[in-house]
């Protein structure tokens, strides 16, 4: 799916503009790390915390709320090296709500944070 495809090429080359582009103006990103914040911020604190990504999708499942509007999820390794140097990798879902024209208003990424909860708190100060 271009989507994911466009998304995740994004993600990994740390383009804030690239990525703002899949999402609505006032699209918004739930993050496990971060909270619930407006996806115009989400990137460049995201973008800011890091170093290096690369990352390898697993797959991609479509389907639709229970009201009909369309989602997409996808499910791939995410092999995060912060900022500071350390690494924080982790496999993660990403559970997209789209408009009508398949641009991002909700995402929700959903991963267990326990094993690089440390190292981020530390960056974070």
């Amino acid at each position: 799916m271009r989507l994911v495809d466009e998304y995740l090429a994004a993600l990994e080359t740390t383009d804030a503009v690239r990525i703002l582009a899949l999402f609505t103006d006032d699209a918004t990103v739930d993050s496990p790390l971060y909270g619930i914040v407006p996806a115009r911020d989400f990137y460049p604190r995201l973008f800011r915390d890091t170093a290096q990504s690369r990352l390898t999708l697993r797959s991609v499942m479509l389907g639709q709320t229970t009201d009909g509007r369309p989602t997409v999820a996808f499910w791939f390794d995410f092999d995060w090296t912060l900022s500071d140097g350390t690494r924080a990798p982790f496999t993660v879902v990403d559970v997209a709500e789209l408009d009508e024209e398949e641009r991002i208003e909700t995402l929700h990424i959903l991963y267990d944070t326990a094993p690089l909860r440390a190292g981020f708190e530390a960056l974070s100060g």
